[in-house]
């Protein structure tokens, strides 16, 4: 078994469905030649060729609508945004078409589409490449939503996203391609190497959509997250001397409430961490989720740690990014104390 960084992971999950089914195909900005800005797509180009994994002009919208006919048409295009903050301008084909064809055609069409997008910060990218856009897509119905936190599950889930039969935006946190970040900005970079998961297989394998993991086990209170934010909450489990039950959702659509469910009503406490503003973000559903279901459960009001309600300062990342002191603060709020 291989050891593989997120990006290798990625790429290994493409290889793999591209070998395996002649109806998946590679393309978006840069991702041919280059093998894209992040490296991706590195070497698929030239072991496919250039009508298997091309390079797409700088037009979102065009990206994702020629993805939509392809997919109605029986291919399966998985399908690179340069950067999540970049995805607006493709917002209507997605929303308004690709979320709608099953739907609309009595399931006569589907759009089995992938779109694979980096996102969230971390990585001094300033407003306009640090966006984390997922509550936009999990509002939508006809879109499912993945966003893996390692890289065993990067390519396993990617495997099962180019399978599914509906839409998926795939978000992938850019600030964890290269090794598990716990959120400590002012200590040494870890690589994926030494990190249990990046043994990767390099054959195909699938992880499921809508099945949660839990990365930490405990007892005294439960950590939702996903992205990066599943090592900020490792490490603020294991520095805040709480004994603190980690839960990586894996995906937000579909939503694994049955372990969501087990782990709140074992522990009745709840911090919900997101990178994303907190205004209408995912940890909003997630509190209603948790207080529907596990309400006589609770010893505490359910926490959220987040971004704040504004674009994403460059000169501020780190008051501005969720890290574990502020996840420890929460903890100890939901501890009563």
């Amino acid at each position: 078994m291989a050891r593989m960084n997120m990006i290798q992971a990625l790429n290994s999950a493409m290889d793999v469905m591209l070998d395996k089914d002649p109806d998946v195909l590679v393309y978006g900005e840069d991702v041919g030649y280059f093998g894209g800005v992040f490296r991706a797509t590195d070497g698929l180009q030239k072991k496919y060729g250039i009508t298997r994994c091309f390079d797409a002009p700088i037009g979102e919208g065009g990206i994702v609508a020629t993805a939509i006919g392809m997919g109605a048409y029986g291919l399966r295009p998985c399908i690179e945004i340069q950067f999540a903050d970049y995805i607006y301008p493709a917002f209507d084909q997605i929303v308004s078409e690709a979320a709608r064809l099953r739907y609309r055609s009595a399931g006569e069409f589907t759009a089995p589409i992938t779109i694979r997008t980096p996102y969230g910060g971390g990585i001094f990218g300033g407003q306009t490449h640090s966006q984390s856009p997922e509550a936009l897509f999990a509002h939508v119905a006809g879109l499912k939503t993945v966003i893996p936190s390692t890289p065993y599950d990067a390519k396993g889930l990617l495997i099962s996203s180019i399978e599914d039969d509906d839409p998926v935006i795939f978000l992938e946190p850019k600030r964890i391609y290269n090794g598990p970040f716990d959120g400590h900005h002012d200590r040494p970079v870890s690589p994926w190497s030494q990190h249990p998961a990046s043994e990767v297989p390099e054959d195909y394998y699938t992880v499921p959509l809508g099945k949660a993991a839990v990365m930490r086990e405990g007892a005294d209170l439960t950590i939702l997250a996903y992205g990066t934010m599943v090592h900020v909450g490792v490490a603020a489990a294991n520095e805040s001397g709480i004994d603190a039950e980690v839960i990586d959702l894996r995906s937000i659509v579909p939503l694994d409430l049955e372990t969501i469910m087990q782990s709140v009503q074992k522990t009745g406490r709840c911090v919900i961490v997101h990178e994303a503003t907190r205004t209408a973000g995912f940890g909003g559903e997630l509190a209603a989720v948790v207080q529907e279901n596990c309400f006589y459960h609770l010893e505490a009001p359910i926490e959220r740690v987040t971004g704040w309600d504004t674009p994403y300062p460059h000169a501020f990342e780190w008051h501005y990014f969720p890290g574990p002191a502020r996840v420890i603060d929460a903890m100890r709020r939901a501890m009563g104390g």
